[in-house]
């Protein structure tokens, strides 16, 4: 480790602490449908699409018809995405004839892209057109990214609202989140990249000549535009097979930390947008707090345990940290960095292969990820699921003062803490569930690169990634079979839905309760005790509920290692 590595994690970390109250500024006006400056020129194109489309945003729904309807449109292009995989062949802009994707490859990839996990089993650049890339894809990057932060608000809602029946309009959320913040921060974002050296055209492939003398088919695209919204939009899914190690997604160190910042940025700005949205700015600012000490703490462990390197190699007389797997443009902090941010988030994008990290370096983004990623977490998906934690926390600290649970000006009761535990119970369940049945079948046995532990791990890193809704792999699992393709889709489907139901329901709970000032008598929900609180909830629940697992893989790797055992 060395000074340089600390002070660009220092540095990260104080840019965003920098960006938290601007951006949630920005989310604050779309969350009460304020106008903003870019009213002037978007705004007629928003009121010509209530048009056309036959909304009244101003009618407000209940949990229900607000779930209702998101889960219609979730499920609509679902099918609209599987339908252009498979005609892939016949439709525009496929100048490399790339013939339709497979039944189960399709719905798998749709179902990826539609719960912002995508999950990539195939190498982009050798298997899609750029038709497919750009609508098929693409679209969804805006439009889940654009359903996470929806779902947010309506939760925010929740917790703010005072004995009211609805909590927003799905379709107006939809909208304003994704014209007014996702496309025109993209584009800019897109343009920086062109600038970097991130291509961005139609052509599917230029020619070269090597040194040799021979003649190389090198990959393009739309790249930049996709590039964008992947980080903005914690999406994760690359251009090209190598995602954001490939020097076209991923230029230079500069773009790598603008990447970094811009995959937390949104995320830690929601922390802000809640506390203004219940009245206590402090509320945000404890939350964000929380969430830094867990990233802080992964972080560190993984730069640690790369910087050491591996036991293995140092028996051998050979120092230094682990680059396996590694850009040298990068290095072992950008690498190590990357990893806790993508996994912290529900991102997935990768600049190094997770496969290739040192088992207890390994260990830190798939346990970011089985804490339900709600460290900083996805676009709205991370601020949800952390409000999760923070209602059980709120219980647990009720019970210790002896009085009926209180957060925010609102009552914790019995509904609100039965429909937290559904939620955060459904991840383990695919995960341990998933992990379970390819450890015992011949189907997925098949699967792993590697035998013992390092292949249970590369196995239950795949659950844990589609469940959380994050897409990032092990890369030694070969996934793209019907066995994988179709458990890892009811992984990712339930692991996005089963827990946006529940949190909506919570939702129209709450609203529909009085405010309850707080009193000498309620537990504080802003300071340290607080903060330490959800740290120590978050980690129990996440220590107990895998560690058993974590025992049989990276641990077990670990012990292995020291002992001179290899996969």
């Amino acid at each position: 480790m060395t000074l340089a590595g600390w002070a660009l994690i220092a540095l990260f970390i104080l840019i965003l602490a920098v960006l938290t109250r601007p951006v949630g500024q920005w989310l604050f006006a779309l969350y009460e449908g304020r106008r903003t400056p870019l009213h002037v020129v978007l705004g007629p194109v928003e009121r010509g699409f209530y048009r056309l489309s036959g909304i009244d945003p101003a009618k407000e729904q209940g949990w229900r018809a607000y779930a209702l309807h998101m889960l219609l449109f979730q499920l609509a292009t679902t099918l609209l995405t599987y339908a252009l995989l498979r005609a892939q062949a016949v439709l525009p802009f496929n100048d490399r004839a790339m013939a339709g994707v497979g039944a189960d490859g399709a719905m798998n990839t749709a179902i990826a892209f539609v719960t912002n996990t995508n999950w990539q089993w195939y190498a982009g650049e050798g298997t899609l057109s750029n038709f497919s890339q750009m609508l098929a894809l693409a679209l969804h990057n805006f439009l889940s990214a654009a359903t996470g932060i929806a779902i947010a608000f309506a939760l925010f809602r929740g917790f703010a609202r005072r004995e009211a029946k609805t909590i927003g309009n799905f379709w107006a959320d939809l909208t304003r989140v994704t014209l007014y913040l996702l496309l025109p921060v993209s584009l800019l974002y897109a343009l920086y990249l062109i600038w970097a050296g991130v291509p961005q055209t139609m052509a599917m492939s230029v020619d070269a000549t090597t040194l040799e003398g021979a003649r190389q088919s090198i990959a393009l695209g739309p790249v930049a535009s996709q590039e964008a919204i992947k980080m903005l939009g914690t999406n994760g899914g690359g251009f090209f097979n190598a995602n954001s190690a490939h020097p076209f997604e991923n230029p230079s160190a500069v773009t790598n930390l603008v990447q970094m910042l811009s995959i937390f940025t949104l995320g830690v700005g929601l922390t802000w947008t809640f506390g203004k949205a219940v009245g206590n700015t402090r509320q945000g600012w404890a939350i964000l707090s929380a969430m830094a000490i867990l990233f802080v703490a992964g972080a560190a462990l993984a730069y640690g345990m790369e910087a050491h390197g591996s036991p293995t190699l140092q028996a051998l007389g050979l120092s230094g940290g682990n680059m396996e797997g590694k850009e040298v443009r990068f290095g072992i902090v950008g690498s190590a960095l990357f990893a806790a941010v993508t996994t912290a988030a529900s991102c997935g994008a990768v600049n190094a292969m997770h496969d290739s990290f040192t088992a207890l370096g390994g260990l830190v983004p798939l346990f970011n990820m089985q804490l339900g990623e709600v460290i900083v977490g996805g676009v709205g998906a991370g601020i949800y699921g952390f409000l999760l934690f923070a209602i059980l926390a709120v219980f647990v600290a009720g019970l210790m003062v002896g009085r009926t649970p209180e957060y925010v000006g609102k009552k914790i009761e019995a509904r609100e803490v039965k429909l937290a535990v559904l939620a955060i119970a459904v991840l383990p369940l695919m995960i341990l569930g998933g992990t379970a049945i390819a450890s015992v079948t011949q189907a997925g046995l098949a699967g792993p690169l590697n035998k013992g532990p390092h292949g249970f791990s590369e196995i239950l890193y795949a659950f844990t990634s589609a469940a959380a809704n994050n897409g990032s792999a092990f890369a030694g699992l070969t996934a793209g079979t019907p066995f994988y393709n179709g458990l890892l889709s009811v992984g990712m489907w339930l692991g996005r839905f089963f827990v946006i139901v529940p949190v909506l329901a919570i939702a129209g709970s709450l609203a529909a309760k009085k405010h309850t000032p707080a009193t000498a008598g309620s537990f504080p929900t802003t300071g340290p005790l607080w903060v330490g609180l959800l740290v120590g909830i978050i980690l129990i629940l996440g220590g107990l509920t895998f560690l058993p697992s974590l025992a049989l893989g990276p641990v077990a790797d670990h012990i292995a290692t020291l002992h001179g055992q290899l996969n």
